[in-house]
């Protein structure tokens, strides 16, 4: 059915609790900025109305505001959150699954942030790889969808499309399964190894869809059942709100669901990935016919190579000592 363990990815979040615990206060912290913004937003656009004689669409364009505002923030630090909190945990992840010895407590996050910084320097590089690994990976399954569309076999278009959703679904942890690489072989030059990473992934790519299915599968039923059972609660939080925004309540239930998500069932599903991704490539080295055919389709592809070639700061072969 699937190529990993549950258990095994149980275990590794219990190794590495004090993340799972950050990951926790970082996106409720957005859920709460969120509620707080656009409360306040609505508050303002209320007490605005009633000078317009409109109270109830100023509240929900005041509400509205808020919510952009938060939006606004989150997407210029989007890189220092991949820094500081996704790829530190995918750094003691990997230590944990190939049975290394980690801190405890806060002493791991300082552990994972000094091997964040060894292998990317700044949180702009490490930024710049991700979009690159995106833009890849996008290629990748644009082309084989392209091929399958030109194949003459009745309904292929629409289990093609199917197909394509499911796969674009599971790219996003596929990066970071890259990033995971970049630990796992204490890489000195992070464009070439997930050079390498990509061409690994590409060449397997069958077996690894199979296993994102079922993650994903996993995922939305378990995300689904938080939105459930964050839906009364949430409905309580607006009843609080100014004017009629009973229907930012969904808003609030659908922004609880993604904090779990983001900050329990996601590492869970890459601790999976991660099992498949090794297991799979262990022993095998990266196909020169993939690597040209990546080359001859994705401009980002070749791009690995130009920024490999420039990257000039060698990084230790071991990990820091353990605090």
């Amino acid at each position: 059915m699937w190529d990993f363990s549950i258990g095994r990815a149980f275990g590794v979040l219990a190794s590495t609790w004090p993340f799972i615990v950050l990951r926790l206060l970082v996106y409720f912290g957005i859920t709460l900025a969120y509620v707080l913004v656009t409360g306040t937003g609505a508050g303002i656009g209320y007490g605005a109305g009633w000078a317009a004689n409109d109270p109830e669409a100023y509240t929900i364009w005041g509400g509205i505001i808020g919510f952009g505002l938060v939006s606004g923030v989150l997407y210029w630090f989007r890189e220092y959150l991949l820094y500081l909190v996704k790829a530190g945990h995918i750094a003691v992840m990997v230590e944990a699954l190939d049975g290394r010895p980690i801190p405890e407590g806060r002493s791991q996050i300082d552990y994972a942030q000094r091997m964040v910084r060894e292998r990317f320097v700044q949180a702009n590089i490490l930024f710049a790889l991700d979009q690159i690994i995106k833009g890849v990976l996008r290629v990748i399954t644009g082309t084989i969808f392209a091929i399958g569309m030109v194949l003459p076999i009745p309904y292929l278009e629409a289990v093609l499309r199917l197909i394509n959703t499911i796969i674009t679904l599971s790219l996003t942890y596929v990066d970071e399964l890259i990033l995971a690489y970049n630990f796992r072989v204490r890489s000195d030059n992070p464009f070439e190894s997930s050079r390498h990473a990509i061409v690994l992934y590409a060449q397997n790519y069958g077996a690894f869809l199979k296993n994102a299915v079922w993650l994903m599968i996993f995922m939305w039923v378990l995300t689904a059942i938080v939105f459930i059972v964050a839906i009364g609660p949430a409905f309580a939080i607006v009843y609080v709100f100014p004017g009629q925004m009973t229907g930012f309540g969904v808003v609030v239930a659908v922004l609880i669901a993604w904090s779990v998500k983001a900050a329990v069932i996601e590492p869970f599903a890459i601790a999976c990935l991660m099992q498949a991704y090794f297991k799979k490539i262990e022993g095998q080295v990266p196909d020169p016919t993939w690597d040209a055919r990546l080359a001859g389709v994705s401009d980002k592809f070749r791009e690995f190579g130009a920024r490999a070639a420039s990257w000039v700061r060698g990084a230790p072969a071991a990990p820091p000592a353990a605090g």
